[in-house]
C-alpha cells in the first residue's frame, strides 16, 4: 500500500466525557465491534471479573475509574483506528488536555439522564478552541432519561455546538424500541438479548409504510415519523466539510453497555472522521503527507511493565514515516537518537513495529531523555506548539515512611514526576521535598504506585502554598533580587530542572511581591520563562 494511502486510512481520536458517562465502556464496545477483543470487560470490576481493556493500571481496576490515558489500536473495514481513552475525573484533566493535542477528532460521551456536566464543558471548550472535529454520543438510552430534543438543545446552549442527529432513538428507558439511523436509512431494533448477539439492522426505504408499524408498534412509529419531520425542519443537513472544520457536530444515540448504537457510531465515524491533520510548529505548518518524519511526545508513562521497570514516551507522528533503528534528531537536546524497539499499543500490550505512519502513536523506550512536549525530526529544527503545562493547585510535603527504601522512593518520585501529572519542588532552606498537583486525587495515585510499582512507602503533610510561581529576575545580581531571596527564603524552592520557584501562600502575597520587587518576574508555568 502506498505511503499516501496508509496515511489516508488512519483515524486517531480521543474519547472524552464527565466521569461515569460511560466513556471507557464505549471504548470497550468499539474494540468489540472492531473485532479487536472477543469479550468486553466492565469498568466496575465487582460485577464482571474481566476489567476494561483500557483501564490496565492496577489502581484503575480497583477504583473503577481511568487515571491515565491509554492507547488502543486496531483495524476495522480497512481503516487503522487509534483510540485514546482519556480520564474523565477532573483531578486527571492534565493528561486529557495533553492527549487532545495528539488526536485528529473526538467523540464526546453524554449521559442521557444527566445531560451536559461540568467536566464535559471544560473538555469541549478545549476542543472548540483547537477546532477539533467532534461527534456526540448520547449514552445509556436503555435507562429513563431526558427527551432527545431537550438534550440536543442543552448541548447547543451549554457547549456552544451546532448539532445535527445522524441516528435517533425510538422511545427511551422502558419504552426503548431501537434506533433509526438517519445516515444509512435503517432501523436497529433493541431487544434484551442484544448484549449477547448484536442485532441485524432492518433497512426501511419508506418510513410511511406499514412495515414500520409492524416493527415498533403504531404509537412508536407515529411518534418517530413526527420527530423525524421536526429534525428535517430545525436541524441542518449533515455536511462533512463543516464537521471537519469544527462547525457542525453530528449526534448518535445508543447504549454502550448493551452494545447498542455502537456499530452505527463506528460505521459513521470511519466514513466522516478526518485522516491525520496538519499541525503548527514554531516555524511552519507541518502536513502529514510530507515524506520526512516529525512527531512530538505528549505523554510519558513510567513502569508500563513493573517487571521490567520500563519507561515509555508516547509519540504522535505528525508527518512522514517512523522507521525502526533510524537515527532521529531530539530537537531540545540537539542529538540524534536511534530506537531499536518502538512499540505499537493495545492498552498495556505492546508489539514491536518496523514502520509507523503519520497519525499513529508509537511508544519509545526512554532512559530519561524525553520530557513532555519534546519534538523529534529527521534533522529540521522546529518545535510543535500547544502542549499545555499547568500550575499546581495542591501542595504537600512527601515523607519517607520506610527508611530502608530511600533509594526506591527517590527513583519512584523521579520517574513518576516525569509523567507530567505532578511536579516536584525541593525547598532551598532545608531540602525538604514538596509535590504539587492539579488534583488532590493524584496524591493517592502517586502513593499507591510508589508502593506497588517501586516498593516504597510515603506519607504526606500539608504545605501552606497557594500557587507555584517560577521566578525570573531581570538581573540575578541586583540588590532587589537578593532582598527578595532573603525575605522569601522560607517559600523558595527549585523544580526538577533546577529553576527557582516561589511557593506563594496567597494571591495577596503574589500581588505584594510583584509591586515590591518589580524587577523580579513571576510566571505561573515553567514554560513561560524559557
Amino acid at each position: 500500500m502506498s505511503f499516501l494511502k496508509e496515511i489516508e486510512r488512519r483515524r486517531t481520536f480521543g474519547v472524552i466525557a464527565h466521569p461515569d458517562a460511560g466513556k471507557t465502556t464505549l471504548t470497550e464496545k468499539l474494540l468489540l465491534f472492531g473485532g479487536a477483543i472477543q469479550e468486553a470487560g466492565a469498568v466496575k470490576n465487582n460485577k464482571i471479573k474481566k476489567g476494561a481493556t483500557s483501564d490496565f493500571m492496577e489502581i484503575e481496576r480497583q477504583r473503577g475509574i481511568s487515571v491515565a490515558t491509554s492507547v488502543l489500536a486496531f483495524n476495522y473495514k480497512d481503516k487503522k483506528i487509534n483510540i485514546l481513552d482519556t480520564p474523565g475525573h477532573k483531578d486527571f484533566a492534565e493528561d486529557t488536555f495533553r492527549t487532545l493535542t495528539a488526536v485528529d477528532s473526538v467523540i464526546v460521551v453524554i449521559d442521557v439522564a444527566k445531560g451536559v456536566e461540568e467536566q464535559t464543558e471544560k473538555l469541549v471548550e478545549v476542543c472548540r478552541m483547537r477546532n477539533i472535529p467532534m461527534i456526540v454520543f448520547i449514552n445509556k438510552l436503555d435507562r429513563e432519561g431526558r427527551d432527545a430534543f431537550d438534550l440536543m438543545d442543552e448541548i447547543e446552549q451549554k457547549l456552544h455546538l451546532r448539532v445535527t442527529p445522524l441516528s435517533y432513538p425510538i422511545g427511551m428507558g422502558y419504552d426503548f424500541k431501537g434506533i433509526y439511523n438517519l445516515w444509512e436509512k435503517n432501523i436497529n431494533l433493541f431487544s434484551e438479548d442484544s448484549r449477547k448477539n448484536i442485532e441485524d439492522v432492518i433497512r426501511i426505504s419508506d418510513l410511511n409504510s406499514n412495515e414500520l408499524d409492524k416493527l415498533v408498534g403504531e404509537k412508536a412509529a407515529g411518534r418517530l415519523r413526527e420527530e423525524l419531520e421536526i429534525i428535517n425542519e430545525i436541524y441542518p443537513d449533515f455536511n462533512r466539510e463543516d464537521y471537519v472544520q469544527g462547525n457542525l457536530q453530528p449526534v448518535f444515540f445508543g447504549s454502550a453497555l448493551n452494545n447498542f448504537g455502537v456499530r452505527e457510531l463506528l460505521d459513521g465515524f470511519i466514513e466522516i472522521a478526518p485522516s491525520p491533520r496538519a499541525k503548527e510548529s514554531d516555524t511552519r505548518l507541518v502536513q502529514p503527507e510530507e515524506e520526512k518524519f516529525s512527531g512530538f511526545v505528549f505523554k510519558i508513562h513510567a513502569n508500563m511493565d513493573p517487571k521490567h521497570r520500563d519507561r515509555l514516551a508516547f509519540v504522535k507522528i505528525v508527518s512522514g514515516t517512523f522507521e525502526r533503528n533510524t537515527p532521529y534528531l531530539h530537537v531540545r537536546q540537539g542529538k540524534k537518537l536511534k530506537f531499536s524497539s518502538p512499540n505499537a499499543f493495545f492498552a498495556e500490550k505492546k508489539e514491536i513495529i518496523d514502520t509507523s505512519y503519520a497519525g499513529d502513536i508509537v511508544g519509545l523506550h526512554d532512559t530519561g531523555n524525553f520530557k513532555i512536549g519534546d519534538t523529534l525530526t529527521e534533522g529540521e529544527l522546529m518545535n510543535f506548539k500547544g502542549i499545555p503545562s499547568f500550575s499546581p493547585e495542591h501542595f504537600r510535603y512527601i515523607n519517607n515512611a520506610d527508611p530502608m527504601k530511600s533509594k526506591q522512593l527517590e527513583k519512584g518520585i523521579d520517574q513518576l514526576m516525569d509523567e507530567g501529572v505532578a511536579q516536584l519542588f525541593t525547598l532551598e532552606m532545608n531540602g525538604r521535598k514538596i509535590i504539587g498537583t492539579v488534583g488532590a486525587l493524584q496524591y493517592e495515585v502517586i502513593q499507591y504506585r510508589l508502593e506497588h510499582e517501586y516498593g516504597a512507602k510515603c506519607t504526606y503533610e500539608n504545605f501552606p502554598a497557594y500557587k507555584a510561581c517560577w521566578v525570573k529576575p531581570d538581573d540575578p545580581k541586583n540588590e532587589e533580587f537578593k532582598e527578595f531571596k532573603r525575605i522569601k527564603q522560607k517559600f523558595l524552592a527549585h523544580d526538577k530542572s533546577g529553576q527557582l520557584v516561589f511557593l506563594a501562600d496567597s494571591e495577596f502575597s503574589i500581588q505584594m511581591t510583584q509591586s515590591k520587587y518589580p524587577s523580579v518576574k513571576l510566571r505561573f508555568t515553567s514554560e513561560d520563562i524559557k
